[in-house]
């Protein structure tokens, strides 16, 4: 099993270069673990407290329970990822279950923030991406799919999002054995990474 971890800042494109990885790769060869369905449960909080969440803080994600369904899988045991939601704030009765398989990405914005995760990571990926388009697309996302509205997206950008980005992404790029930049519009990256993956799999 190999295990590879896709970092990178809010926006930057690891989305679209996890989904370009695994075409390049055979059918059902690859499980995807996302660090935004380890966000801890706050469901029980008031809306106004569920405003003021940090959702770019370190302290934010449940790393014990990641951690843990990452040896589950390199033991062969199958897991149940939790589902959270963005709108509630909270994690839903109902969980994924994800199998192991040849290759387990992990992907999320401070997955390279926690030493006891790298440790478990054969290969570790930043997708690196200008801070402009990160935010044009951060401002895309939010409005779509978070329900909040333009001024309320540039104000979680300014007390959140960039603050904490500079806090606790951008310095473990230093992690990282390889950097992608321009996300997922770098063929080249996304082809060599494709390539080392098989050849570490003999496929």
């Amino acid at each position: 099993m190999l295990i590879i971890g896709i970092a990178g800042g809010s926006g930057c494109g690891k989305t679209t270069v996890v989904k370009k990885i695994i075409k390049n790769l055979p059918k059902d060869s690859v499980a995807i673990i996302s660090q935004d369905s380890y966000y801890k449960d706050n469901g029980h909080k008031s809306a106004e407290e569920r405003s003021k969440i940090n959702f770019d803080h370190p302290s934010s994600i449940e790393f014990n329970l990641l951690i843990r369904h990452l040896e589950m899988l390199k033991e062969g045991k199958s897991i149940e990822m939790p589902i959270y939601s963005y709108l509630t704030c909270a994690r839903a009765k109902e969980t994924i279950t994800i199998e192991p398989k040849k290759v387990i990405i992990v992907e999320g914005i401070l997955i390279l923030s926690s030493p006891r995760m790298r440790d478990r990571m054969d290969i570790k990926i930043f997708v690196d991406a200008d801070g402009d388009d990160r935010l044009m697309r951060i401002i895309w996302r939010d409005l779509e799919e978070r329900g909040r509205s333009f001024q309320q997206v540039l104000e979680h950008y300014e007390k959140y999002v960039k603050p904490m980005h500079l806090q606790f992404i951008e310095p473990t790029k230093r992690y990282a054995d390889i950097i992608v930049p321009q996300g997922g519009k770098n063929q080249v990256a996304i082809d060599i990474l494709s390539s080392r993956i098989k050849m570490n799999l003999n496929l």
